[in-house]
């Protein structure tokens, strides 16, 4: 089998650099990309940087000599593989499954966090609307001009108090949006102050219980932690105000479904939206599906018109910072989980 022009021109690379005493350029592995956004990345890549994109059956392989991977997540085959790997970014906001596998490697992980914040942050409010509004009840109608149950059931969020647990770059899209509509905004995060003007308070993790009972809507955005593994459980769904709402855009991990529909059930709560659930995707047989009140989407929250356009920045600036030897953006902290 003849050796393809590709490869030729990658051992002539190779060649000069040696040749001239030069470094060999740094190699960067990308899976889950269509060709075009692999394209797009290839016309900004610095001089010394090599992408590759290699077919499926091949990024073990590829990988085994790269300095870098991009790809939706790492998998225990590809690090045992990549034994000079410095750099992996996951397209994803999420790092809990990766972290585990890189916890005792110098590898630097980067992922996706408050990139795709405007979606979601956009998202968690067409989910609040949806409840609030009664569109639950009136998009199944159809073809029929037909009101929700109780007219006296819609809501104006004018006044009343959103509690965005999870400070970060969608909960502070959510406060924004939120704050537009007139509604008080209490946030909880380890944060020590707000991270923005929206938040009329803060407090932490630890002080949850307390205001929780303040909320007419509670929004859930913390990532997946030891920390904040099942926060929202029983006590907490139960320190919500009757007839409150419940919206959670990270994970389905980091609140308890049972919890929720015995919420659901008691009526405490008036609705709830999830766009994230434990397990994904939810078994048609589960409770939570019985429930007229509750809007439940398909983890598509950070899908937009423009999410790639920002993921491609984001990779154009850490491949040129990588290349260039230069701290990386969206680095995770390992202690935090994110």
């Amino acid at each position: 089998m003849r050796a393809s022009p590709t490869i030729y021109s990658m051992i002539l690379l190779l060649v000069i650099a040696v040749a001239f005493g030069q470094p060999a350029p740094k190699k960067i592995v990308i899976v889950g990309l269509d060709d075009a956004a692999a394209s797009e990345l290839r016309k900004s890549a610095p001089p010394n940087v090599r992408l590759v994109t290699p077919a499926s059956g091949q990024v073990a392989d590829e990988v085994s000599n790269a300095d870098a991977l991009i790809a939706p997540q790492l998998t225990l085959g590809e690090l045992h593989a990549g034994k000079q790997l410095r750099w992996v970014q996951i397209l994803n906001a999420g790092v809990e499954d990766v972290l585990p596998l890189i916890r005792n490697t110098s590898i630097t992980l980067t992922n996706l966090k408050v990139v795709l914040a405007p979606e979601v942050a956009d998202h968690a409010m067409a989910l609040l609307l949806a409840l609030t509004r009664g569109l639950y009840e009136t998009i199944p109608s159809r073809g029929k001009w037909e009101a929700p149950e109780s007219l006296a059931q819609l809501t104006e969020l004018r006044g009343k108090t959103a509690v965005i647990v999870g400070a970060g770059g969608v909960g502070t899209g959510i406060a924004e949006r939120a704050a537009s509509f007139g509604m008080t905004i209490v946030g909880v995060d380890p944060k020590e102050s707000a991270p923005s003007s929206f938040f009329r308070q803060m407090v932490k993790p630890d002080q949850i219980d307390k205001v929780l009972s303040l909320a007419d809507v509670v929004f859930l955005t913390v990532p997946e932690t030891p920390a904040t593994k099942g926060m929202m459980g029983a006590t907490q769904f139960q320190e919500m105000k009757r007839g409150s709402y419940f919206i959670a855009v990270s994970r389905g991990t980091v609140y308890s479904m049972d919890a929720l529909v015995q919420a659901l059930s008691t009526r405490r709560l008036a609705g709830a939206g999830v766009d994230v659930t434990d397990p994904e995707p939810l078994p048609r047989n589960h409770p939570l599906w019985k429930f007229k009140n509750v809007v439940i989407t398909p983890h598509i929250a950070g899908a937009s018109d423009r999410s790639l356009s920002r993921v491609l920045e984001l990779l154009r600036q850490n491949i040129q910072r990588f290349a260039a030897g230069e701290p990386l953006l969206n680095t995770v902290d390992r202690n935090q989980g994110y």
